[in-house]
């Protein structure tokens, strides 16, 4: 069993890494012109990449806003013809979201771009050092899967 220091360690190294991997991320595919989407535009391809079907709270909800900040990241999204918004079937005031074909193309195409970036920066380790890395991300990711509902991702 860890004790309360390593635990606490081991919380401060995953809140100072997973950010500064996400902003390497960011700026590159910035630089790179590989991100024509803001950062709520592209969270909201891959939130309903992940969840197709979902609807306008969902999508607040994901990204941490207001219905109304959602909605306006989502009509942008369905005027540049990457997301659908249907009546939802059944209830009369929701609407259904979905990727597009073009959306979905988008989002693959930045998410290898991101990969090739991370790739490159991982080209000069050891091969000892990339199975630790793979370890220590899969590890990660099961304790994660415990607590994290797939609405959520």
């Amino acid at each position: 069993m860890a004790t309360k220091a390593t635990d606490e360690r081991c919380a401060r190294e995953i809140m100072e890494t997973v950010p500064m991997v996400m902003r390497f991320i960011r700026k590159e595919l910035r630089d790179q012109g590989a991100l024509f989407l803001s950062l709520p535009q592209l969270r909201t391809l891959v939130y309903l990449d992940r969840c197709p079907g979902t609807d306008l709270s969902g999508v607040a909800d994901h990204l941490g806003v207001t219905p109304a900040t959602a909605s306006a990241v989502v009509n942008r999204l369905v005027q540049q013809g990457l997301v659908n918004r249907e009546a939802h079937p059944q209830k009369r005031r929701h609407v259904v979201l979905t990727l597009t074909r073009s959306g979905s193309q988008r989002l693959r195409h930045v998410r290898e771009t991101a990969c090739s970036l991370v790739k490159n920066v991982l080209a000069d380790r050891s091969a000892s050092e990339l199975q630790k890395i793979m370890e220590g991300i899969a590890l990660l990711g099961n304790v994660f899967k415990g607590v994290v509902t797939r609405e959520d991702r």
